[in-house]
Order: structure tokens, then sequence, then C-alpha cells
């Protein structure tokens, strides 16, 4: 009897799944540098599929190497207790340092593992979020790859975004449901109130607020924080810190000479 064939036979299908998951990480840690190549041993979709790895590669390296705290929404699986989980341990990989907590709203506790940390609730439940928020404190890096529904989406953000620490940056995936009416979205008006991109490209005017000519324009919690924001296919980037550059011709939303 090979060693397989005797694993098989002697233990739980939770046991080798287990075992599977650490063989996984194992090969993982000869490229640790790589979050493509991470991306498929871990057997998640967001290189080959979705092509976002290359972005988080761009991103995200900076903050290789720090004790970073990292919450992904959303763990995979849809409702079975033993699937999912394959972005996290892919993070897992790729940040020695880091705590991965994640949310989901069906129980993905068996997945849990050291450095993973993960929390049953909905995106959209403030209660969850604060729990969460009290026990972690902030957040250096968020990922929002949950329901995708735009008005989760969009209650989320606005929850966590200050929650999110300074330096710190928050993503969103799969906004290609702004076009889709199953998940609140529409391709008829893009310009549609409560949708995915009718809301982040608001706040490209929040980057630019100095130049507003409103006088005495009282300036909102994202006007002051949102930095720089990045959009690719199908996804967001947005970075938090101090939005204090000053217009050259405006003081207090007033031409000087005004």
């Amino acid at each position: 009897m090979n060693l397989l064939n005797f694993i098989k036979e002697n233990t739980t299908y939770e046991t080798r799944l287990k075992i599977r998951f650490k063989l996984r990480s194992i090969k993982a840690f000869f490229y640790m540098f790589n979050l493509d190549k991470l991306a498929s041993i871990h057997k998640t979709d967001k290189n080959k599929y979705h092509f976002y790895t290359q972005h988080y590669q761009n991103h995200f390296r900076p903050y290789k190497y720090k004790k970073i705290k990292f919450l992904e929404i959303g763990v995979g699986g849809y409702d079975n207790p033993l699937s999912g989980g394959e972005s996290l341990r892919m993070w897992k990989s790729f940040f020695p340092f880091a705590k991965i907590f994640s949310l989901d709203i069906f129980d993905k506790s068996f997945l849990q593992e050291k450095r993973i940390y993960i929390f049953k609730g909905s995106q959209v439940d403030e209660m969850i979020l604060t729990t969460i928020c009290n026990q972690v404190d902030e957040f250096d890096l968020i990922v929002d790859d949950g329901s995708h529904i735009n008005e989760h989406v969009i209650r989320s953000f606005e929850f966590l975004f200050p929650k999110l620490k300074k330096g710190g940056i928050y993503v969103v995936e799969d906004t290609q449901t702004s076009y889709w009416e199953d998940y609140g979205g529409t391709s008829k008006d893009f310009n549609a109130k409560g949708t995915i991109y009718h809301y982040f490209k608001s706040l490209i005017d929040s980057l630019n607020n100095e130049e507003f000519l409103l006088p005495d324009y009282k300036k909102s919690y994202f006007d002051k924080h949102i930095i720089s924001m990045h959009f690719y296919h199908n996804m967001i980037f947005i970075y938090k810190g101090d939005n204090n550059e000053q217009s050259n011709y405006l003081v207090n939303n007033r031409k000087k000479n005004g």
C-alpha cells in the first residue's frame, strides 16, 4: 500500500483537506515573491480567470514584510463549510508576517488556521463589522470580494474605509456588477445613482475638493482622506492618507482675488 492510499483509507476527508492545504503552503514557500504563482498553487481564481494578481503584485509589494492586518470580505465556496479560503491562504503565503481576517455569510470556521481568522456574518451588518473592528482595530489592507451587490459594496466601503489606517489601501473586486441588473447595476445608464461606478467615480471629485468654486465648502471624510484612486478592469484601488494639497488658485474654495 502506497502512502497516498494509506492516508486516504485511514483519515477523514476533513483531515485530508488540511493536509492538502499544508502541502500547498509548503510548495508556495518557494514562490513567495510571485503572487501569480501563489494564486495558481492555492487554486484561487484571482490570476488567470480574473487577472487581478498582476495589479495586487504592484500595489501590495511595499507591505510584503510588514506586520499588517489584512481583511478580505468573502471566503468563497458558497454554503459548503469545507470549501473556500483559497485567496486567504494565498495572502498568508505572500505576507509572511500578516494577520489575515475574513468575513463570510456562511460558517467557514473549518478553514481557519494559524494567522487566518474568519468571522461569520453579512458585510452590511454593522454589528458584526463593529465587533471585528473592535477586536482588530485598524486594517492596513481591505479587499471586498463579497456579495458584489452594488448596495453592499457601497455600504461596506462607507463603514470600513474609516477603519483603514492612513497609508492603507481599500480594494473592490468584480466591479462589473455595476452593469448587471441582478446585482443592482445597469448597462442602460452609466450615471445611475446607486451603482458601484457611479459612486466611486463621484469620489474622484473628493480628490479635487480644493478646486471647487464653493466658498467655505465643508469637506467630507472622503474629501479629507482619499489621496489616489486606480481603476482597472473590474477592480478599484483606493488609497487612504491626508488629502491636504492646496489649490494653486483658490483659498477656502474662493478665487484669491475674489
